[in-house]
């Protein structure tokens, strides 16, 4: 157990944080697996739909700093060409 204040401060702030940045990167990933299987189903509509949703819960992780913004912009790239290659 920490002894000094501030060592005790930080395992409270990251308490606080864990819950948060597992929630935001739980949706992200999950918006992006619920569009690849529609691909896969080869339903355009729900395709996009879900593409909109991994777009902005993309968006959101990236404003909260929670994944790079590199790695969104390549996600958010692949996904919408895979949406716009569907017959």
């Amino acid at each position: 157990m920490a002894n000094m204040k501030n060592a005790k401060k930080k395992i409270n702030q990251i308490k606080n944080r864990t819950p948060r940045i597992h929630f935001y990167k739980a949706t992200a990933n999950n918006a992006i697996k619920n569009t690849d299987k529609a691909i896969m189903a080869g339903d355009k509509k729900l395709a996009q739909d879900n593409l909109a949703k991994a777009i902005k819960s993309l968006d959101v992780a990236c404003s909260k700093g929670i994944i790079h913004q590199n790695k969104v912009s390549r996600e958010k790239s692949r996904l919408t060409i895979k949406v716009n290659n569907m017959a």
